[in-house]
């Protein structure tokens, strides 16, 4: 299925969560943040949420220091 990642275009397996696509992303999953389809969705959600067909994902990675 076809989804797009901070604007990209990209073909993943069906029934992929949001934990496995930062996953395969090779991102700390504590340190980013993730919005679907407009809407933020919590850490403790990225496990259970399935993505869909054309979702529209941003993936922001946090970064600390001063």
């Amino acid at each position: 299925m076809k989804i797009w990642v901070n604007g990209e275009p990209r073909e993943v397996a069906q029934r992929l969560s949001i934990a496995a696509l930062i996953s395969s992303l090779g991102l700390e999953p504590r340190q980013v943040a993730v919005e679907r389809n407009q809407e933020l969705v919590p850490r403790r959600q990225h496990g259970e949420t399935l993505l869909a067909d054309g979702d529209q994902l941003e993936v922001v990675t946090l970064v600390g220091g001063g």
